[in-house]
């Protein structure tokens, strides 16, 4: 069984930066992709970055490719994902994830976190 739990989360202005942390128990293959999605109000949910559990191969969605980056401590068995020039759009309920295989396709991705909110104000 893995259990992912998010942090991190918060209430900021638009411009300023955040860092959310997915810190991950339980037994997960070095083969797994880890990744983090996020759900706006009235929207589906959507991906944002994933990467390999080794750190490996980094990859984003257009819509954060330059602001976020992802990162992967597996010595903590923790995620990372650093927000920079947060804009009120980001506003969403952010969720990490684990995957079987290295792709944003959210059906690959069977072990998810309670999510954690991020509001953004103008």
């Amino acid at each position: 069984q893995v259990q992912l739990t998010e942090s991190g989360g918060g209430s900021v202005q638009a411009g300023d930066s955040l860092r959310l942390a997915c810190a991950a128990s339980g037994r997960i293959f070095s083969s797994s992709t880890m990744g983090w999605f996020r759900q706006a109000p009235g929207k589906e949910r959507e991906f944002v970055a994933m990467i390999r559990w080794t750190g490996n191969s980094p990859f984003y969605a257009d819509s954060v490719k330059g602001r976020f980056t992802i990162s992967m401590d597996n010595g903590r068995r923790t995620m990372y994902l650093q927000m920079s020039g947060l804009k009120t759009e980001d506003t969403a309920v952010y969720y990490c994830a684990r995957g079987y295989q290295y792709t944003a396709s959210q059906s690959n991705y069977n072990y998810w976190g309670q999510g954690t909110q991020v509001t953004v104000a103008s």
